[in-house]
């Protein structure tokens, strides 16, 4: 994979980035619980990465503009088309997984 260039590498990173923000769209029935719960991010955590990037390089990006770039539409519209209240169970193993990462 070494021969890869920099320019390439971008890309194809590029590339993977947007398919996992169109399959994140599509998979509407997985609550951001439910990532946090499984894999320790979710779709804010992918706007907030997108945010500081946007930072990294001179760009500002509010919030709000980075949470519709991710969702494909705004975040309040993701909200009340699709975001359930958690249940117990889930609450409560984002708590123990907050919980066992904190140091």
């Amino acid at each position: 994979m070494s021969d890869i260039d920099d320019k390439t590498r971008t890309e194809l990173e590029a590339a993977a980035f947007r398919r996992l923000v169109e399959h994140l769209r599509g998979r509407t029935d997985v609550q951001n619980i439910d990532l946090m719960n499984l894999a320790g991010f979710c779709r804010n955590c992918l706007s907030n990465w997108y945010q500081e990037a946007a930072k990294d390089r001179g760009i500002e990006i509010d919030k709000m503009a980075a949470r519709e770039i991710v969702y494909g539409m705004p975040y309040t519209e993701w909200q009340a088309k699709y975001q359930k209240e958690a249940s117990p169970e889930q609450q409560k193993a984002f708590a123990e997984s907050i919980k066992a990462h904190q140091h």
